[in-house]
């Protein structure tokens, strides 16, 4: 996988019992900044809207309510639109 798979408008009762709501929390305000994932993260967006754009590759949309996967190893730059608050959970 070397893209950003994203779920449009996920519902939060999916979300809980996937557990998303125990995993932690993370914000960032209204910013841009370059990024490489060092592991594949899962995410849900609960506030925000960013546009991440991978290297070599198509701007993706995201905002509250999309459940999104970041694959290890994708740099990319990210533009926050909106201060977000996403829970994310990191794997191999």
């Amino acid at each position: 996988m070397d893209q950003i798979l994203i779920e449009k408008k996920v519902s939060s009762m999916k979300m809980e019992v996937m557990g998303v709501f125990e995993w932690a929390i993370w914000e960032k305000e209204v910013s841009e900044f370059p990024w490489e994932y060092q592991m594949t993260e899962s995410c849900y967006f609960v506030e925000g809207e960013a546009i991440v754009t991978p290297e070599g590759g198509e701007p993706v949309h995201m905002e509250r309510g999309d459940y999104v996967i970041f694959p290890k190893g994708m740099k990319c730059t990210w533009k926050i639109l909106e201060a977000v608050e996403k829970h994310y959970n990191l794997s191999e």
